[in-house]
């Protein structure tokens, strides 16, 4: 597996995939082709179906410049290797290919040139799933956290420091904003009300309110291209941060204590990210919310002292229970379902901690089985529940806007 680095990521919003991942591939693109007059982009399958929503054509024409490329949509086309898949030319002056480069967006930021299957060609950890994880560590008498310190070396802390920095700001940023949300369905943010309510609100409301409050911010700041950390995706970015600051106040934790959940955290994500997928256009939401249930799961439990079984039980049923969880963004914009689906899932990470902290950490389905069964499903799942939005949600908010019509 790689660094904990390759899976957390600063970058803007609204999306990983969408955003992040095919700006980088035009930036090593243009690194290439330095003094081309002229490039051609075609976006193919789940980049092309909902790219324009997710700001895939301005993240291109930001790098390669807006007056010298084209973009091309083929919706109904596919790249062989991944749903995500790009295929970039440079032109000389009469608009002859010079160079040309077939590359996916695999998910988290992360792309992957084709042909090359291998995501660890710097591998930082020699264990690739829980069970050997956590056999390792029980063995060696070590949590999660020193494993990760163990495989990334001391410095992964400066790092991690920086991303709960990071992800502390778009929180407050999000929790101060007020407005509507850039985009065609006119979505208020809500994070500052929310938080307004949950002030004068009974102490029953506090844990929903302030989670939710909390996740909204953060999520609501990605769809507004705000800085944001992916955890392990734009998509899914408010889970993490929200179950963290809710457990921070109420505990009243150090920061030592929020870069470790971090990295135990980090490397849940990362054992999904390496067996399955965390790519939303790949399996589904699953891949995103799921994954970042399964990791706020499992940070929230060490927070709260869960031993090395409670931290895995708590997040396999983060995951589990977000099995089969489509990708239908209303309008190809990471807002409705996705803004939403973010506070419930920090909800969800929460209360499965307690769940875990208050078992033995015993249970008959392991972690790495349900991860498995992730990958499984996502790839059964028809591709209209796979970041199209031509399913599920979007497809009935289109009918009904069509009905409008």
């Amino acid at each position: 597996m790689e660094s904990l680095k390759e899976l957390y990521r600063i970058g803007v919003g609204p999306s990983s995939s969408h955003t992040m991942g095919p700006r980088m591939a035009a930036e090593c693109f243009l690194e290439k082709n330095p003094d081309a007059p002229f490039f051609r982009v075609t976006l193919f399958e789940s980049l092309a179906a909902t790219g324009k929503g997710h700001l895939t054509d301005w993240a291109v024409l930001s790098v390669l410049g807006e007056d010298k490329t084209e973009i091309v949509w083929k919706a109904e086309e596919k790249m062989v290797e991944h749903p995500n898949g790009m295929f970039f030319e440079s032109l000389n002056a009469n608009k002859e290919v010079v160079d040309s480069w077939k590359v996916y967006s695999v998910g988290g930021g992360a792309i992957r040139e084709e042909g090359k299957h291998c995501s660890n060609v710097n591998p930082v950890y020699p264990l690739q799933n829980i069970a050997s994880i956590m056999a390792h560590c029980e063995d060696k008498g070590i949590t999660y956290w020193e494993y990760v310190e163990q495989c990334e070396g001391p410095e992964i802390w400066e790092f991690l420091r920086e991303v709960w920095v990071v992800m502390e700001k778009a929180l407050e940023r999000g929790l101060d904003a007020e407005g509507v949300l850039p985009g065609s369905i006119g979505l208020r943010r809500q994070a500052k009300s929310y938080l307004r309510r949950t002030k004068l609100s009974s102490p029953d409301m506090q844990f929903t309110g302030l989670t939710t409050a909390y996740a909204l911010a953060v999520s609501e700041e990605n769809a507004a291209g705000g800085v944001i950390v992916t955890a392990p995706t734009c998509g899914s970015c408010g889970i993490i941060p929200a179950s963290l600051k809710y457990l921070k106040d109420l505990y009243e934790l150090k920061e030592n204590d929020i870069v470790r959940a971090l990295a135990t955290a980090g490397l849940f994500g990362n054992v999904i990210k390496t067996n399955a997928s965390i790519s939303g256009a790949e399996v589904g939401c699953q891949g995103e919310v799921g994954s970042a249930c399964a990791m706020a799961c499992a940070a929230a439990t060490q927070l709260m002292g869960g031993t090395l079984r409670q931290i895995e039980y708590s997040a396999e049923m983060g995951l589990e229970h977000h099995l089969g969880l489509t990708c239908d963004p209303v309008d190809g914009l990471v807002q409705i379902p996705c803004i939403e689906r973010n506070a419930c899932a920090a909800t969800r990470a929460l209360a499965r901690a307690q769940m875990s902290i208050l078992s033995d950490g015993s249970h008959r389905i392991s972690f790495d089985e349900v991860v498995t069964v992730m990958k499984e499903t996502g790839h059964d799942l028809p591709s209209l529940y796979r970041e199209t939005s031509n399913g599920g949600l979007a497809k009935a908010y289109t009918a009904r806007c069509s009905c409008k019509c």
